[in-house]
């Protein structure tokens, strides 16, 4: 798929290039997206060069991962929001926010126009998101853009090296107020007979 661009209110969100290394490179140098994401750490300005050269346009190119660099219309970089593809109707979001943008509401924002991307465009039935327990700014952004958390995941992330507990949630096209792609059938809050 050739990467798409996408426009909110005050965002403009697309594919990384090359022309992006500098500014990716820049924003990552941040300590707390080093904590809470799986980026490298130290993160060098090769894992930034590699990123924006080859793992975006792959992603793109394959279906595997479509990842949006967030921008003001000023062409400032706000942050990072990936969806990968896991399987058939599924996608899970991960963004991550420039410590001078954080609060603005930018990065809920975006996650709210890529899903609803996702599914129209790409008939996601299910957007999944997983944050480190802990990294409540991840969650607040999850549950400003309307995800429902449904619990935690024992040692489900790998974050360098080391197994951690995560928060889950999703969001359906529902939520939006959209059509699934396919029926959904809740199963009861409580069995028959109870």
């Amino acid at each position: 798929m050739d990467p798409v661009t996408l426009t909110t209110d005050r965002l403009v969100l697309r594919a990384v290039g090359p022309h992006d290394t500098d500014a990716v490179y820049e924003a990552a140098q941040d300590p707390d997206i080093q904590r809470w994401t799986t980026l490298p750490s130290p993160y060098l300005r090769e894992h930034a060069a590699g990123f924006t050269d080859q793992m975006v346009p792959d992603g793109w190119a394959d279906g595997s991962m479509f990842t949006f660099g967030i921008f003001l219309p000023s062409g400032e970089l706000v942050g990072m929001l990936g969806l990968t593809m896991r399987s058939l109707g599924v996608g899970e979001v991960g963004f991550w926010a420039t410590k001078e943008h954080r609060g603005h509401g930018y990065i809920t924002e975006a996650t709210v126009a890529a899903s609803r991307w996702a599914f129209t465009d790409l008939s996601v039935d299910r957007v999944e998101w997983r944050a480190e327990v802990g990294n409540t700014g991840s969650r607040a952004v999850a549950e400003r853009a309307g995800f429902v958390i449904e619990g935690t995941l024992r040692s489900a992330i790998n974050n360098k090296g080391v197994r951690r507990n995560c928060w889950v949630g999703s969001l359906l096209p529902s939520d939006l107020g959209l059509p699934s792609t396919a029926p959904y059938l809740p199963a009861p809050d409580r069995p028959p007979g109870a």
